[in-house]
């Protein structure tokens, strides 16, 4: 595993859980407004060991519920699998965050029930994919990777972060309708604090009323859409 950060509590970024948070180094997307530019080179700036991580939660047992492993693009991690495999066996819950590129990886962790929590980013409607990622990326591994996890018994929620420039009402609904019937759907409000592209430090959302009424109108798709 290459890990470029490592944080070792958070009350938000499980579910009702108090996990710590593994940030693995490396992703294939290049979304400007990335709030994590130093994990997209595959080069970590401090590479920090896997057995430190391991260590720590093993004197942690009982005081920490979960760990959150997220990037990057943790699924790009070869020994990804390995990793969480050590992790359960300590009998901690993991969560994955995920931009859902890798359908194959995710399959295995889905039949091997070897996370109890996916979350699963995306980034536009299909058709957008290229322009919002900056990446080559065939929309089927996406769409895939969608109805895998709606169809898994594992939880999950899939997640957009809003950037008023890239994504308009209409790309925010159709991305409700692929997900339609999803349990949970996620607006995030980009909050432009540090990003992959200058630029975009002052690039806006929508407002909190505009929110509300995307919400509403996502309810009509999936069972619950909230706004973070």
């Amino acid at each position: 595993m290459i890990i470029g950060g490592f944080q070792k509590f958070s009350l938000i970024d499980y579910p009702g859980k108090i996990s710590c948070i593994v940030f693995t180094q490396g992703c294939n997307f290049r979304c400007p407004y990335c709030h994590n530019p130093e994990l997209i080179p595959f080069t970590p700036l401090v590479k920090i060991k896997e057995e430190t991580i391991l260590s720590f939660l093993e004197k942690r047992k009982g005081k920490i519920d979960a760990v959150v492993i997220t990037g990057g693009e943790p699924t790009m991690q070869q020994d990804l699998l390995k990793f969480i495999q050590k992790i359960k066996e300590m009998g901690y819950l993991i969560k994955l965050d995920t931009n859902g590129s890798n359908p194959e990886m995710l399959e295995i962790i889905i039949n091997h029930s070897l996370v109890d929590y996916i979350a699963m980013d995306i980034k536009a409607p299909l058709e957008k994919y290229k322009e919002v990622t900056h990446s080559v990326i065939s929309p089927e591994r996406i769409k895939r990777s969608i109805r895998m996890i709606m169809n898994s018994n594992i939880k999950y929620e899939f997640r957009t972060t809003v950037v008023k420039s890239q994504l308009t009402k209409e790309d925010i609904i159709s991305i409700g309708k692929l997900v339609e019937g999803a349990e949970l759907y996620v607006l995030q409000k980009f909050i432009p604090s540090k990003t992959l592209d200058p630029n975009f430090l002052d690039e806006k959302t929508y407002s909190d009323r505009e929110f509300k009424d995307l919400q509403r109108k996502l309810e009509g798709f999936v069972c619950k859409c909230l706004v973070r």
